[in-house]
């Protein structure tokens, strides 16, 4: 079990997504950095859709009350064991007593905290993903109860650990492909919207992040149209907005660009103030 002593500023719980129910307005949810999620449980053996715990600017404070191995990826909170710092992408055990916290946050925005077998907590529509209005909790707060898939269980590989670059978080570049409304503009404009030089917006969340330039001031207008996570909303003021795993599943502004999920990744731990560019890939068929 896990219990919250401190919740910190947006923690949550959360697994690969809420597929299937889009028809019905229910956003996907899942891990805002699908690939630091990813690394959290492969590096502990656990499924891919193992609920874990997403971590947003500043860490909780939990007590562990039974042993479990743990792994913490993405951002550097500078995380402390019992008060002894502790390193990302490497898998530490932990027994009962044990206190996990975080300090100052010094690169990156989300972190991830894994336990072997995932977290058994609510499922709602086949997903362990917090969101609003369809789990009975939005955020983790201050003397919730968690407790493991699994319970205790010992693992092999308890002193495994990768290297991990970080490279792939300090790039400012966004591959992007071609949205399906971007033709709707003159090839003057569509250059200016792809080539143009961004900053993040103090307006972002696990909903969409704003972005500070205005790009092509219009007037285009589209019928409301599904939109998904990474797509790249152009408003008639010129501002950018990219939909992120929360956001609605229909929108009526024109969809000029879409991330890749790499690219979706990368954004999820930029912070306000950060530069963007956009890097057009391709499409195959």
């Amino acid at each position: 079990m896990i219990k919250v002593l401190k919740a910190g500023i947006y923690t949550t719980i959360q697994d690969l997504g809420r597929f299937g129910y889009r028809n019905q307005g229910v956003p996907v949810s899942g891990s805002m950095d699908s690939i630091s999620a990813s690394f959290a449980n492969a590096l502990l053996n656990n499924n891919a859709n193992d609920a874990l715990i997403e971590i947003t600017l500043s860490g909780p404070k939990l007590l562990f009350t039974n042993a479990t191995n743990i792994v913490l990826t993405g951002a550097e909170m500078s995380p402390q064991l019992n008060e002894v710092p502790i390193q990302n992408y490497r898998v530490y055990k932990v027994v009962d007593g044990d206190v996990l916290s975080f300090g100052e946050l010094k690169k990156g925005l989300r972190s991830y905290l894994a336990v072997h077998g995932g977290l058994d907590s609510e499922t709602v529509l086949n997903s362990k993903s917090f969101y609003e209005d369809i789990t009975s909790q939005w955020c983790l707060k201050k003397n919730d109860v968690l407790s493991f898939k699994s319970g205790i269980h010992e693992i092999e590989n308890h002193e495994s650990s990768i290297k991990h670059s970080h490279q792939f978080y300090d790039t400012e570049i966004l591959e992007v492909f071609k949205g399906p409304d971007l033709e709707l503009f003159s090839s003057v404009e569509q250059e200016k919207i792809v080539s143009g030089s961004y900053t993040v917006s103090k307006d972002n969340n696990r909903m969409g992040y704003q972005l500070e330039e205005i790009s092509v001031v219009h007037s285009k207008s589209i019928i409301t149209s599904p939109v998904l996570p990474g797509t790249i909303q152009l408003t008639p003021a010129g501002k950018l907005i990219i939909l992120l795993k929360d956001a609605q599943t229909t929108g009526g502004y024109p969809r000029v660009l879409q991330l890749t999920e790499k690219s979706i990744s990368i954004l999820a731990q930029k912070n306000v103030g950060d530069k963007l560019y956009f890097d057009l890939v391709p499409t195959r068929y």
